[in-house]
């Protein structure tokens, strides 16, 4: 039974991720046929080597960082090629050489620390492995720079249809983060179980690096928007990105601030009441629909976003309506703390996906929490 299981998941798993994998095995073959046919190498190995390393490291990033690892590759190839031509193979003094030679000259200009590490590696496989050649010409450097490029523009082509699409799914997956988090503390809560409460403030810690992959993801989806012939109407899509991103980022520290305080609430002996768990599962449905808001518009279905949207606040009030009938004299101030984080996640989320100004959805959410209209 778990032997079929496993079977299931990796044929799941495999169709998600077909594409990538006919993309690398083309990439491959075109640079190995283009550096047998163009520069006439009979074992052009790192011609198809560099296009695995690039695609690896490349797809999905900027077109900055695929170029930094395709001119760390292939300067590592040539730094080894040039000190192996001049001390020989396979001795500790080459392989001291080499590899102080290609980390120095990857820092110099000011290269990530990935390609730093693939010209290293790449340097010390022709010092160690690769057998050396006695030709002034510097075939495997060339055939570096031919897999290295087919790599480039494979990387860019499959965004190219559509551009925005990396974008979107970076979209679900931290808005899904941070509704899971939310999930986890409610169910902690309910259990009194510290262990539990403790995981989800680690996991909410995380998210900061989920946002950074989205900035970086926003960046990415510019660059493959200027490779479109409809970039006009992808551009228009991206413009209300920035600022969403920045109502994320303020909704992720509540978020986290909120796990924390789950945390003290558990280590407390005052009974916790069944309806934070409610509120906090009802934030979190609305965090899960805000990110499809968002993930519809970016892909053009407004009728799709603005019903996903109109749930994410429908949600986000009730959260807080739940939460703010808890906020009684004589309570605890985790709890404060809690209905406090309910209530500033649901401004953010509102900020992030309605066009609203801030005192209209602050008067919103005020009205659910029961405060008096300013």
């Amino acid at each position: 039974m778990v032997r079929w299981g496993w079977f299931r998941e990796a044929a799941g798993r495999l169709r998600q991720g077909w594409l990538p994998v006919v993309e690398t095995t083309l990439a491959a073959t075109v640079a190995w046929i283009l550096a047998t046919r163009l520069v006439g190498h009979p074992q052009p190995f790192f011609a198809p080597a560099a296009a695995l390393i690039v695609l690896g490291q490349a797809r999905g990033q900027r077109v900055r960082r695929a170029v930094e690892v395709l001119l760390g590759v292939a300067a590592g190839v040539l730094v080894a090629d040039l000190v192996v031509q001049a001390l020989g193979p396979r001795t500790s003094w080459t392989v001291f050489t080499v590899i102080l030679l290609t980390i120095a000259l990857a820092v110099a200009v000011g290269a990530s620390t990935v390609a730093v590490v693939q010209a290293a590696v790449s340097a010390l496989y022709l010092v160690v492995v690769s057998p050396p050649t006695e030709s002034l010409v510097p075939f495997r450097f060339v055939d570096a720079l031919i897999g290295g490029g087919v790599a480039v523009v494979a990387s860019q082509l499959i965004d190219a249809r559509r551009p925005l699409a990396p974008l979107v799914a970076e979209f679900r997956r931290t808005y899904q983060g941070m509704a899971e988090v939310l999930e986890e503390v409610a169910a902690a809560l309910d259990a009194r179980d510290e262990p539990a409460a403790l995981a989800a403030l680690d996991r909410a810690r995380h998210l900061d690096a989920a946002v950074e992959r989205l900035r970086t993801a926003v960046l990415a989806a510019g660059e493959a928007v200027r490779l479109n012939v409809r970039r006009r109407r992808h551009i228009g899509r991206l413009r209300t990105v920035d600022a969403t991103v920045g109502q994320l980022d303020y909704a992720v520290r509540n978020v986290r601030v909120l796990a924390r305080a789950g945390v003290t609430f558990n280590r407390l002996p005052t009974p916790v009441p069944p309806e934070l768990g409610a509120a906090l599962r009802d934030l979190a449905e609305a965090v899960r629909a805000a990110g499809e808001a968002l993930a519809a518009d970016l892909d053009g279905a407004e009728e799709a976003g603005d019903r996903h949207a109109a749930r994410a606040e429908a949600a986000a009030l009730t959260a807080v309506r739940v939460a703010g009938r808890l906020f009684t004299p004589g309570q605890t101030l985790p709890l404060a703390m809690i209905v406090g984080q309910v209530r500033a996640t649901a401004i953010d989320l509102l900020r992030g996906i309605r066009a609203d100004d801030d005192a209209a959805v602050l008067a919103r959410v005020d009205e659910a929490l029961g405060l008096p209209a300013v």
